[in-house]
């Protein structure tokens, strides 16, 4: 009887030792880098392309806004453009013709000076003509500064348009990020306002578990160290994971509520994140272990 009690106590024993060295140095939940895309227009939505847990791609086509109003304005821009730039044809026929004039009237100056040298002009005539030369170069300028004034109302309307191009390029959604849909928030036939979230997505291929140490864990780690990630894969068994330590608090905090640490009379922790490849059985939200050694 004594033998049997002398190994129930070393088995006890092993076993309470097995149990220490398999404890996980900290614990918390997985998350992702969740991205609410958001109506960048007002309007019907007419095509609304997504499912939740369906992966798209960066640049995906999800749907498109109702654009008539938008598509009518850019149209009457355009008409207006056109009446406005029939304006300088007009101007440009008087600058022409103001040219023309001035031509004939230096030939008519020229010709006044030489009879003037020869005594058979007077000043006045030769004063008439120098007048009228400079009465033709100030039609000139006006008919420019009406020019130019027409130029800017033209590139103004070309703003405008552009403006409206842009916002009718917002009214068709474009998939920001590669990812998984986790959320979806409207459908089709819907009005969709301005900053209205239409849906969640978040990049799945790697997930961070946010766990929490003590004070006297912090030394032992640091970024980019490999740790051993340790989940449940079902009621009596863990399965173990690679992960790297890509973030570190850089202040204390008081534990949270819900995360058990290593030493429960430890007020403050600080919060740490490791990166884990997915293979598909890491969600949002679920437990996990991890191990420094």
């Amino acid at each position: 009887m004594k033998i049997y009690h002398i190994l129930l106590l070393l088995t006890v024993f092993l076993f309470a030792c097995n149990s220490k060295n398999d404890r996980s140095d900290a614990y918390g939940n997985f998350e992702a880098t969740e991205i609410t895309v958001s109506s960048e227009a007002n309007g019907k939505i007419l095509e609304f392309n997504i499912n939740e847990g369906q992966k798209i791609d960066k640049g995906f086509y999800v749907g498109v806004i109702d654009t008539i109003d938008l598509v009518l304005k850019k149209e009457q821009l355009i008409n207006m453009q056109k009446a406005v730039a029939s304006k300088t044809l007009d101007l440009s026929a008087q600058i022409d013709v103001f040219l023309q004039q001035k031509k004939n009237t230096l030939i008519n100056k020229n010709r006044l000076e030489k009879l003037f040298n020869d005594g058979a002009a007077t000043q006045k005539q030769l004063d008439d003509v120098k007048g009228a030369i400079d009465l033709i170069d100030k039609k000139i300028k006006s008919v420019k500064v009406k020019t130019k004034s027409i130029n800017d109302e033209i590139a103004a309307l070309d703003k405008q348009i552009a403006q409206i191009e842009q916002a009718i390029k917002k009214c068709y959604i474009k998939n920001p990020v590669s990812g998984t849909v986790l959320t979806k928030y409207v459908n089709t036939g819907e009005i969709a306002m301005f900053g209205k979230p239409l849906y969640k997505i978040a990049d799945l291929n790697e997930v961070k578990l946010k766990v929490y140490i003590s004070g006297d864990q912090l030394p032992k780690i640091k970024l980019g160290q490999e740790v051993e990630v340790i989940i449940d894969k079902d009621k009596k068994s863990n399965r173990k994971l690679k992960g790297k330590v890509s973030w570190i608090a850089s202040s204390a905090e008081f534990t949270p509520k819900t995360i058990q640490t290593k030493k429960e009379r430890v007020n403050q922790v600080y919060a740490v994140k490791v990166i884990v490849k997915n293979d598909g059985s890491l969600k949002i939200g679920m437990p996990g272990e991890v191990s420094f050694k």
